[in-house]
């Protein structure tokens, strides 16, 4: 005769309770991504919450009925790579496409666009500084040399997953040029605003979703104003539809 009871003996369960029972989803975040691209450009398969163009328009809408003391700031950057593309799907000039995309994001009611390609030349500076300083202790450090530099976060988790302390001790700890500006916005600009980095909303236009991985990375997370570096990341892709 079949019994109904769990065979494991140490418990009293009932199979049938058990079947009735419904399993709670699994919710899979940005952070638990390796950036393999197999699952990350799938709505289906990855719940993206903060990180889409819908977030961004919830943002404007909330502006336009929130009190002045609550409203943000919205800032967009834009990256030199998303530009070109939109220009040649467009086929405009890159010129002709900045200024047709920043009057779109201002007729929606962004405040500020600006151009990460400032953040991609502080960038290269840091990168420049801190090869020269591995250098200069390459002979009291092992480890000072070869400095693996990429902005590419997909890459940067790769390595940290898959090879940990053997690989990180060499990569640049230099941010990204998208992470520059997120600090750059949050930081500098924020203080000649006279604003607090909580309240601007900070958006970039990149051409790779990994980049909202990064964007979601708890390093990039300012926990005293509790508000991210880059707010929102919206994929060329994503732009051009609009």
């Amino acid at each position: 005769q079949f019994s109904h009871q769990c065979p494991c003996k140490f418990c009293t369960k009932d199979f049938r309770t058990l079947r009735a029972q419904k399993l709670e989803k699994a919710k899979i975040t940005l952070n638990d991504c390796l950036a393999c691209s197999g699952c990350i450009t799938s709505a289906e398969s990855v719940l993206i919450t903060q990180q889409s163009h819908e977030e961004l328009c919830k943002m404007l809408t909330f502006n336009k009925t929130a009190a002045p003391d609550e409203r943000k700031l919205v800032v967009v950057s834009v990256s030199p790579q998303s530009r070109a593309s939109l220009a040649a799907r467009c086929k405009m000039g890159v010129l002709e496409t900045a200024k047709k995309l920043t009057a779109f994001f201002k007729s929606l009611g962004v405040h500020y666009v600006f151009d990460t390609t400032f953040s991609r030349n502080f960038s290269l500076l840091e990168s420049q500084r801190e090869f020269v300083k591995r250098f200069r202790k390459q002979s009291e450090d092992k480890k000072a040399l070869p400095m693996l530099a990429s902005a590419c976060p997909g890459w940067i988790c790769y390595a940290e997953k898959t090879h940990g302390s053997f690989i990180i001790p060499y990569i640049s700890t230099t941010k990204s040029p998208q992470q520059v500006m997120g600090s750059l916005i949050k930081g500098h600009f924020a203080e000649q605003q006279h604003l607090t980095p909580n309240q601007i909303y900070h958006v970039t236009v990149m051409p790779c979703y990994d980049k909202k991985l990064e964007a979601s990375r708890p390093d990039f997370f300012n926990q005293e104003y509790q508000t991210r570096d880059v707010d929102c990341v919206i994929t060329t892709g994503k732009q051009s539809q609009r």
